[in-house]
């Protein structure tokens, strides 16, 4: 597809009929294009529209973001807790190698110098959270996330706040393993990496790098999915007739966890289906 200038630069482009999407995308005859088109077949089932989300290596923060917030009817309760916006604070006393921690906007900066910014970015979450669940009309809302994710500012000051709750939640997963709780599976494929033994090595090698030089890899899709307290729900299509077409992450889920759609044509890139049909809805 050849986008605009403008519309090249906005985060979440306009919906666009979900079969003509493919089309335009999937011309060929290759067993590759074949598959891609059977399983937008499949997806078109379900939803009939898609919604092209920018890729710059935060693609699946925004994708997932931009769904949990269109749905919202309320503040998760991890948002609630008064002792949220002291995360950086707390998390510093326990853990000096956490003033390693990169900003995206300061890269040459230490968290020790930026504790403040990203207390702000985590009470910003929190508030256009809040503001978005509030909004009672679909299209009321629809707007307002759009509004936001033309505000490139405060958008990446929210992948920032995602990133930070990331490493809490990796934290956690690691002493509770250390301690001889029970863990998800995905966390021990998550510190069996060479690259992330531990939570120190996942910041440096991992965490600090999405956004720059890499996106989210499969593991950590379950780590984001943890830290947001979401099952995030997605429609690998070049996995079309195999077991992991529909992939969970987590692939046990709490029940009582909200569901977002995304969209993947391999691994890398995220896009959101919207408009769910009407006789799925029923």
């Amino acid at each position: 597809c050849v986008f605009s200038l403008t519309e090249y630069k906005l985060s979440v482009s306009p919906e666009m009929d979900i079969m003509e999407y493919c089309r335009k995308e999937w011309r060929g005859n290759t067993p590759a294009a074949k598959r891609m088109r059977k399983g937008y077949e499949a997806v078109a089932q379900k939803f009939a529209s898609i919604r092209r989300i920018r890729g710059d290596n935060y693609c699946a923060f925004r994708a997932t973001l931009f769904q949990a917030l269109s749905q919202a009817t309320q503040l998760p309760r991890w948002l609630q807790s008064e002792d949220f916006a002291m995360l950086p604070e707390n998390l510093l006393s326990k853990y000096d190698w956490i003033k390693q921690w990169q900003l995206r906007q300061k890269p040459g900066k230490r968290m020790g110098e930026i504790s403040d910014e990203i207390k702000e970015y985590l009470i910003l979450l929190r508030k256009k959270w809040k503001n978005i669940s509030e909004i009672k009309g679909p299209l009321e809302k629809q707007e307002a996330c759009d509004k936001l994710f033309k505000n490139e500012e405060e958008e990446y000051s929210l992948y920032e706040a995602l990133k930070f709750l990331m490493l809490n939640t990796a934290i956690e997963l690691y002493n509770a393993e250390k301690s001889g709780r029970r863990v998800p599976v995905f966390s021990w494929l998550l510190f069996a990496r060479d690259t992330s033994s531990n939570p120190c090595q996942l910041m440096h090698n991992h965490l600090n790098h999405i956004g720059h030089s890499g996106g989210l890899e499969q593991v950590e899709m379950f780590l984001l999915a943890y830290a947001l307290q979401y099952t995030i729900q997605v429609y690998r299509l070049y996995k079309y007739s195999t077991d992991e077409f529909i992939t969970l992450y987590p692939n046990d889920p709490e029940e009582d966890w909200p569901v977002v759609t995304l969209i993947t044509e391999d691994d890398r890139h995220y896009n959101i289906p919207v408009r769910m049909c009407q006789e799925t809805v029923l």
